[in-house]
């Protein structure tokens, strides 16, 4: 019978994640520990046997009252002994060096694949990877760690399987075959609430994360809720998402149980089967009493190795719902490469970064998927130290344009030509700040190796930052939490001073002003007009026109009207218009 289609897929999943370690960067040390680990692992299965032998002929001479054969087996015993434990200890050192260097390569190949191509942006919106950072970081290391764990089992088991079997059979034919139709059904029993525990554990994940999610979001928000008084809504939020936690639990901890009744039935029955059958074979006197404890232990270690499956059923049940999270992601930063393959073969937007400066060519706006136009037929130019005002209703498409000048959306038509993108620089209205130093707050993107921090000072005093200079004692190497330190006034200046610092060809701002009072507004629009770089900013405020050349007004119906500000023109007069018609 064929295994369902999900278990395939989960299989593959599986595979994949396994042979990119193993064909990947890392594969000489990674083959390299995993023969280690493998040889070591038949090593503690072959010292086994040989621990069983002797512990027979042992029992077997203490029976018999054979002292000088006690004393040589007893010798025996203890010299394997010694011999098994370095075995034992390298081999579980070898399993944890296996283990990390998989982690590290795993999860650094994650991460670099969440940057690449703004996947970490693109995947705010997808419907099927919650939880990203929770898969990166918790689900990567349990994969590494469950794969080696249950892989070296599986061999171990297969070892102690080939070592043992051959014990049982030369005691008794009918034990071997009980033991395997006893496996066979045990098996088959466990699978039954493995297949109900995987779909638990998978679900579990996704409410742990969302609780500890909304954890992180009160923390991140916490000036907000306070000004709102959402205490209560707050909480009665992460009361919710916890009692979603635990109610998940509940039901894990009851096929816990019902797992526990079968298989402590099916562990307790085991313990007597080898006596009921080699017991009468020891009374009539066709096997010596050590062979009886011999073949207690290796129907033991048999068992185990068969039962397999109904020994490790919890642990694989978390370990596979892992393997479906971590396979998910996976899936999902491929389905984004493929996408920008796609995209970059449709080229709907033709976007030309060798330009010295910013030119729209009959440029229509949609959404990513492009299900909704929200500019069309936008022709404009930005010439060189030039500077434009985008103004319209909330839901124009104002920061769209930004976003589709970026590169951040796609969908539409037209042509962009303007700078490589480490020559331009976006302000947003509220700035990220990121954790670290003065001087990493202010040099971000760059690294705070390549500061000067005569320049910076001077840019802190420029954009009136001195209080917060002051703050922190002069000392650019303090750490603050900043953004809980800084107002967002004070944010959108430290944005402006990274802007000064970086000195792009174009910055585009997204009412990147608009926390500010209207001195300090002045006062930074002024220096960006005397810093010769080209602007372009969004905002609502009439105050702004003074600081730009022209004005772009977008319009809810995806007409825009393009107008000239300079004073040369006294006042304002149209001098472009979108092609479609206003309604």
């Amino acid at each position: 019978m064929r295994p369902p289609r999900q278990h395939l897929r989960l299989v593959k999943k599986f595979v994949l994640l396994t042979k990119a370690f193993f064909k990947g960067g890392s594969k000489r040390p990674a083959r390299a520990w995993l023969a280690a680990v493998m040889a070591l692992c038949c090593a503690v299965g072959v010292v086994q046997v040989f621990i069983s032998y002797a512990m027979r002929d042992f029992v077997t001479a203490l029976s018999q009252r054979d002292h000088d054969a006690w004393v040589r087996n007893l010798t025996k015993f203890v010299g394997l002994c010694f011999i098994s434990v370095p075995v034992g200890v390298f081999y579980r050192y070898s399993q944890e060096r296996l283990s990390l260097v998989w982690r590290r390569w795993l999860t650094q190949h994650l991460i670099k694949r969440y940057f690449f191509n703004r996947a970490y942006y693109r995947n705010r919106t997808s419907e099927i990877v919650d939880n990203p950072d929770q898969r990166i970081a918790e689900d990567a290391r349990l994969f590494t760690t469950g794969v080696l764990n249950y892989l070296l089992v599986l061999v171990n088991s297969a070892v102690t399987l080939a070592a043992f079997i051959g014990v049982l059979w030369m005691v008794s034919v009918k034990l071997v075959g009980v033991l395997f139709v006893y496996a066979t059904i045990g098996t088959l029993i466990s699978m039954l609430f493995g297949r109900r525990l995987v779909g638990l554990y998978f679900n579990q994940y996704q409410r742990e994360a969302n609780f500890r999610y909304g954890l992180v979001r009160v923390r991140e928000n916490a000036e907000s809720i306070a000004f709102f008084r959402g205490e209560k809504r707050e909480h009665r939020d992460l009361i919710e998402r916890f009692n979603d936690v635990l109610n998940n639990t509940l039901w894990i901890i009851g096929w816990h149980r019902n797992l526990g009744f079968f298989a402590n039935g099916y562990n307790y029955l085991a313990l007597i089967i080898p006596g009921i059958i080699v017991g009468p074979m020891y009374m009539r006197g066709a096997v010596e009493f050590g062979v009886v404890t011999q073949s207690e232990s290796a129907f033991a270690q048999v068992l185990a190795a068969l039962s397999l499956i109904i020994a490790q059923i919890e642990g694989l049940s978390s370990f596979t719902a892992g393997i479906r999270r971590l396979g998910d992601l996976w899936d999902n930063l491929d389905e984004f490469d493929a996408e920008d393959a796609r995209e970059a073969e449709e080229a709907k937007i033709e976007i030309n970064e060798e330009a010295l400066h910013l030119k729209l060519d009959d440029v229509t706006v949609q959404t990513p998927a492009g299900e909704k136009t929200l500019a069309r037929n936008l022709s404009f130019e930005l010439p060189r130290r030039g500077s434009l005002l985008v103004m319209g209703e909330s839901g124009a498409g104002k920061s769209s344009l930004l976003r589709t000048i970026a590169g951040l959306w796609q969908s539409g038509s037209g042509a962009i030509d303007r700078p490589a993108h480490k020559r331009l620089m976006f302000l947003p209205q509220k700035p990220y700040m990121v954790p670290g130093n003065l001087r990493a707050q202010l040099m971000y993107p760059l690294n705070e190796e390549d500061a000067d921090d005569k320049a910076i000072a001077a840019v802190i005093e420029q954009v009136n930052l001195k209080d917060i200079f002051d703050r922190v004692e002069g000392d650019l190497n303090k750490v603050v939490d900043w953004t809980n330190v800084l107002s967002l006034g004070e944010q959108q200046r430290v944005a402006f001073a990274r802007l000064f610092l970086k000195k792009p060809s174009i910055a585009f701002l997204d009412e990147a002003s608009s926390a500010l009072d209207e001195e300090n507004e002045r006062l930074l629009y002024e220096m960006l007009r005397k810093s010769g770089i080209a602007y372009v900013s969004i905002g609502h405020r009439s105050t702004l026109k003074e600081f730009h050349d022209r004005l772009l007004v977008l319009n809810c119906d995806g007409s825009s009207e393009l107008t000239d500000l300079t004073p040369a023109k006294k006042g304002t007069r149209k001098t472009a218009t979108s092609h479609a018609s206003k309604r």
